[in-house]
């Protein structure tokens, strides 16, 4: 029998022709209508008891989604799918039954391993390095369980790719509390994944080690999740919530350990702002610290692995905040805020929680719809944007379901206490232990009111409460003067008419109607700026696009010095901070700031002298320097560092400031020391909206283009 026969008989494609039809008769439906993306959703029992019928509605809900996923040209290789429930203990006690052990009443733990198929020395020494961690904290082991699977409900690509999957089932001491014991878990797994990383022995992963919960996940499409893992059938699987997911890859070719749902959450959509958000997350990695971890934080770090999807980057921070005092809706609030800043009817308590969450951590942006399981909390949220969809519906069978669509579940209408959808920004949450739901506005009152936190971020201080008489805007150099530097800083008159004049006369980025023909800067024989050399990288999907509305509600340019501490932490210390509007900064504006820092920053001189030597070991030279004086004023006790070029003239030439910010926050990152201090570029060279966008992007904190004003 040919793959595409048992694909048919299977009843994937005949159950994909009844939906077809039954959505075209209702007139909802047309093939021409579909579109790819990611499905992700959850289901939660709201008075948090376990139950099959979550395990069984979730499944239908995963299979209802199968035209989110994408389809090899063999019909049957997927993206990936899978399920996130709790561990059902009555059924892996059967199978420590077999391994000859008897349950010895303690903390039941299970990992979900991918061994690598082919190379068993390989796969023996993973099996090896994971016994050796669980027993090195004291466990007991019960032995290995071989998944069993049915390899016909996978394609050729899947098939010549799947690793051997195994289940650790091991015993943990009683007297350990639950978040202790996740925290334990946590860090064994990522001492496991460290070895084996240093063997170099690859196609081995960890879908899931835990006392709680486990995943069960493959590259498969979402129809045959219960084909390939007969498990799922089970009637003894039960659990108080369940999470789906059916990838669509984006950012990342199909791998089975690319396959949702990760440790914490399932995510439909994609974080634009990754590769940052990756480069900050390191530069956090020095000053985290948590009691609960202790000397093991060093266990963890780096966070986030080499080679993650953006969903797997962001489930990692995730994780690492959950296995610390950090809830899960807080977590969420504080990587994924609502839009908060700019307007509206926000309650001022509300507009608190979001400023202090700020203050501790960069948002990650979306577009982006997620499910996540915290131990206590099941949640389903959006971002600030409201790009993917999410649904709900309330049973009277104290079900939630929520979802990329509705209808995933068939529900008697009859049944249903309530519909809705989540809206930009917003969060429906269960608490498992008390079985209580949670609409946004309760669960957000909530978090708002665990601290005072108006108090805390009152201790802030602005920029406009520091600008004195002295600061007035006035001019500094003389036109003689100025002029000089403008030529110095390759301006043309074509650069003051185009671009600084429209900018001037009506505080607009200048907006031209005819095309581009220069050369690429790379190419070209006559001087570009450094500036020139970048360009937008664009999200790899299309999403739809920010209108100048929506963007004015959910986008801010507000920006903070000297808050980069532990994010671990929970205090007000994390809000003693200057704030700003901007990070452009006018000339009076950086005088203010200047003068609040006093002997806390540090000037160094980012030109260079003119020898008439070989320019390129001169600025080569140069760099090192600065490097080097920026390190030293940091580990001197600065927290704040000018870039300046002011120093300038006949006999010293400038280092591109582009160039010189790269190279220091670069060489604070290697040197765990960025998160002790600002960047703050004062610069003659700037003057376009890119130029302070691409010193921004290469890490300055603040921009002054004294020459530009």
């Amino acid at each position: 029998m040919s793959k595409q026969e048992i694909f048919d008989e299977s009843g994937y494609l005949a159950r994909r022709a009844r939906n077809e039809a039954r959505l075209t008769d209702a007139g909802v439906y047309g093939p021409q209508m579909e579109h790819d993306a990611c499905g992700v959703g959850f289901v939660a029992a709201r008075d948090g008891k376990p139950t099959r019928a979550v395990v069984d509605a979730a499944i239908e809900a995963l299979q209802a989604i199968w035209h989110r996923g994408a389809v090899d040209a063999d019909g049957m290789t997927g993206d990936g799918a899978g399920i996130h429930i709790e561990i059902p203990r009555d059924f892996f006690i059967e199978h420590i039954a077999r391994t000859g052990h008897d349950d010895d009443g303690g903390r039941l733990a299970v990992g979900m391993v991918f061994l690598p198929r082919t190379d068993l020395a390989a796969q023996e020494r993973c099996r090896c390095i994971v016994e050796q961690e669980i027993l090195a904290v004291g466990h007991v082991i019960y032995g290995w369980r071989q998944v069993p699977v049915d390899t016909q409900a996978l394609g050729d690509k899947a098939m010549a790719t799947r690793p051997e999957i195994e289940q650790i089932m091991f015993s943990m001491p009683t007297d350990v509390d639950e978040e202790e014991a996740e925290r334990q878990l946590y860090v064994v797994r990522r001492r496991i994944e460290k070895a084996v990383t240093a063997e170099l022995i690859s196609d081995f992963y960890i879908c899931s080690m835990s006392s709680r919960s486990i995943i069960y996940k493959g590259m498969f499409l979402a129809e045959q999740v219960t084909a390939f893992f007969p498990d799922l059938l089970d009637k003894r699987f039960v659990s108080s919530f369940a999470i789906y997911h059916q990838r669509y890859s984006t950012n990342t070719f199909p791998t089975w350990n690319l396959a949702q749902p990760f440790r914490v959450l399932a995510h439909n959509g994609e974080i634009n702002t990754v590769k940052g958000n990756i480069n900050w997350m390191d530069c956090h990695e020095p000053r985290m610290a948590h009691a609960g971890f202790g000397e093991r934080i060093e266990e963890v770090k780096p966070v986030i692995q080499a080679h993650s999807s953006d969903s797997a980057a962001l489930d990692a921070v995730f994780e690492l905040l959950v296995r610390t005092s950090r809830q899960l809706p807080m977590v969420k609030s504080m990587l994924l805020p609502e839009a908060w800043d700019e307007g509206g009817d926000m309650p001022q308590d509300l507009r608190d929680l979001y400023a202090y969450c700020n203050a501790v951590m960069e948002p990650w942006d979306g577009p982006a719809a997620l499910a996540a399981y915290g131990g206590r909390w099941i949640l389903g949220g959006m971002d600030r944007n409201g790009l993917r969809p999410m649904r709900y519906t309330v049973t009277r069978d104290n079900l939630l379901i929520a979802g990329s669509e509705t209808g995933m579940v068939r529900v008697n209408d009859a049944d249903v206490i309530e519909k809705g959808r989540l809206d930009p920004g917003q969060m429906i949450v269960v608490d498992l232990k008390d079985g209580t739901l949670f609409h946004d506005h309760e669960i957000k009152g909530y978090l708002a009111s665990r601290q005072n936190f108006g108090a805390w971020i009152k201790t802030s201080t602005k920029i406009d409460d520091l600008i004195r008489a002295e600061h007035e805007e006035t001019a500094r150099l003389t036109r003689a003067e100025l002029r000089q530097r403008q030529i110095l800083a390759g301006w043309t008159l074509e650069d003051m008419e185009l671009i600084l004049h429209p900018m001037a006369a009506g505080a607009k980025e200048a907006v031209g109607s005819m095309g581009d023909d220069t050369p690429l800067a790379v190419l070209s024989d006559k001087y570009r700026g450094l500036h020139h050399f970048f360009r937008q990288n664009f999200s790899q999907v299309t999403n739809p696009p920010i209108d100048s509305l929506r963007e004015r509600r959910v986008m801010t340019l507000r920006t903070r010095l000297g808050n980069l501490g532990n994010i671990l932490d929970e205090s007000q210390e994390q809000c003693e901070h200057l704030l700003l509007e901007s990070p452009v900064l006018t000339n009076a504006e950086f005088q203010a700031m200047r003068d609040y820092m006093g002997a806390t920053a540090a000037v160094v001189d980012c030109t260079f002298p003119v020898t008439g030597g070989q320019a390129e070991q001169d600025l080569s030279d140069a760099l090192e320097r600065i490097c080097r004086d920026a390190e030293d004023a940091v580990r001197g006790g600065h927290t704040h560092v000018v870039l300046t070029d002011e120093a300038v003239s006949e006999g010293r030439a400038a280092v591109p400031m582009i160039l010189a910010t790269g190279a220091v926050h670069a060489h604070l990152v290697r040197q765990q020391l960025r998160t002790f201090t600002s960047l703050n570029v004062r610069t003659g060279e700037c003057l376009d909206v890119h130029y302070f966008a691409v010193l921004i992007g290469v890490g300055g904190t603040t921009v002054n283009a004294y020459i530009a004003q």
